[in-house]
């Protein structure tokens, strides 16, 4: 007998016997619905035409569905073998099996069979894993499905970046960013299932470069001149005394002939720089392309022989790092709110007494909750019981806001405090433009990177009652 003809006889004719029963049938369709439907994904993902970016697509294509399709085949030989078993019971086993031949009405009726669930279960699986997709595509699915991100969510609401898809921003386009997309997504989702994740999270080298992601959206040649800046601030003695701040930022650019100005004019040459930790904080060594196409190196009299770490080019993350998650300092936040009202400025001491509440050791946000609204009325209570009976609702109300500044900004079971976040923007709380502007990063030639602040703002005001530039303003 010719080899086809064994295989025929010996594999194939048994194969579609015993195969020919609901719980094979039905494996064979979610098999081949399964392949169907990641066959189909990957051409869309391979060609880059309406492709999802989401991280944790790999949860539906590398998880859901290959498990349906080797679901399917374990359900092949079992329901195979069930009906071995029942014609052997019961003396209804064969010698010799059927042709396989389309004639045979009971062989159509199991293509039918397999047809019409095939059919159902590809409308389902596909409807199913699309749906799915475009859920994770949403900021929702990121921020509220998986609880180790409660301090990006919180964040990423009251930043500007809110109505921003979180795709657009930590997903590189193209076939190399979806596929390292998918490959972080799924090592994600294993370190939550196992909670093997770090805590706190940090972005360190997670984000693709600015160029596909920020530069979509902004153009950081283009001139926006200066911009004023007025900080409001609260003093801690009992009438909460207020002060403002003005600062004029040279933001600066290219303006209409070409000439570079302001902080971002500076910047728009190729800078290089290594840093010796993972959030950038430290930067021993910089490197800048002139205009006349030389290179300048500075170097940090801190500086370690031989420079060791990898070369980054600055782009516009490595000042605007906390674009969409920022998190405050507690005296900021503190400050904002009472600059928009609550806390009330008329409640003696309440920056003082509210600045020691939400920086204080809690346990839990719960814990928080509890103990700051509890510890501003007990204050008000046995310290000024007047302003306790007179100004109930505004206490009330300063410690909702006292509460949900700590809440945004704190996550003890994250192990995310004040200050874990480091902002790059500035170099008040954090080292910020001294990292390089520091007066420290000396070229061969002893010319240091400048750190002359009017290069980059000129200080109005400091910290006075009432500026004379607000009320010319009209501001005031």
């Amino acid at each position: 007998m010719a080899p086809f003809g064994k295989l025929r006889e010996n594999w194939l004719r048994p194969f579609f016997f015993f195969g020919n029963n609901l719980l094979s049938l039905i494996g064979g369709a979610l098999t081949t619905a399964s392949a169907a439907t990641l066959i189909g994904f990957w051409v869309v993902a391979f060609f880059g035409h309406g492709g999802s970016g989401n991280p944790y697509v790999g949860i539906i294509f590398d998880l859901c569905l290959p498990g349906l399709f080797v679901l399917g085949l374990i359900l092949i030989p079992i329901g195979m073998w069930l009906r071995r078993r029942h014609l052997k019971v019961t003396g209804q086993l064969p010698t010799q099996y059927p042709q396989i031949d389309l004639r045979d009405p009971r062989f159509r009726h199991g293509l039918d069979i397999v047809l019409i669930a095939t059919v159902i279960n590809f409308i389902i699986v596909g409807t199913g894993s699309y749906r799915a997709v475009a859920h994770m595509d949403t900021p929702n699915f990121c921020g509220q499905s998986c609880h180790v991100m409660a301090p990006e969510w919180a964040a990423y609401h009251v930043s500007s970046h809110q109505g921003v898809a979180c795709t657009r921003c930590h997903i590189a386009e193209g076939i190399k960013g979806f596929v390292h997309a998918k490959v972080n997504g799924t090592r994600q989702l294993m370190q939550v299932a196992f909670h093997s994740y770090p805590t706190p999270i940090m972005a360190e080298e997670k984000l693709p470069p600015a160029e596909v992601t920020c530069l979509s959206c902004h153009n950081p040649n283009k001139f926006i001149g200066d911009k004023l800046l007025v900080k409001t601030s609260y003093a801690d003695d009992e009438q909460n005394s207020m002060t403002r701040t003005l600062v004029l930022l040279h933001i600066g650019g290219r303006d209409q002939f070409g000439k570079l100005s302001g902080i971002h004019g500076a910047h728009l040459g190729r800078i290089e720089y290594i840093a010796t930790d993972t959030t950038h904080q430290t930067i021993p060594w910089v490197s800048k392309i002139n205009a006349d196409g030389s290179t300048t190196e500075f170097v940090s009299s801190d500086a370690k022989e031989p420079m060791a770490g990898q070369k980054r080019v600055m782009d516009c993350i490595d000042c605007h790092n906390r674009a969409a998650h920022s998190f405050d300092t507690p005296e900021a936040a503190l400050n904002k709110a009472m600059a928009a009202g609550s806390p009330n400025a008329s409640l003696p001491f309440v920056r003082k007494e509210g600045l020691a509440l939400i920086k204080a050791d809690y346990s839990s946000q719960e814990d928080a909750t509890s103990k700051i609204t509890v510890g501003l009325e007990n204050f008000y209570q046995s310290q000024y019981p007047a302003v306790w009976s007179g100004q109930r609702e505004q206490i009330d109300q300063a410690a909702g806001t006292l509460v949900k500044l700590y809440g945004e900004n704190v996550f003890p079971f994250m192990k995310v405090t004040w200050g874990t976040h480091p902002n790059n923007i500035g170099h008040n709380d954090y080292p910020g433009c001294f990292r390089c502007h520091d007066g420290s990063h000396t070229a061969k030639n002893e010319k240091s990177i400048s750190n002359d602040c009017s290069l980059c703002h000129n200080l109005l005001a400091v910290d006075e009652a009432n500026p004379k530039q607000l009320a010319d303003l009209g501001m005031q």
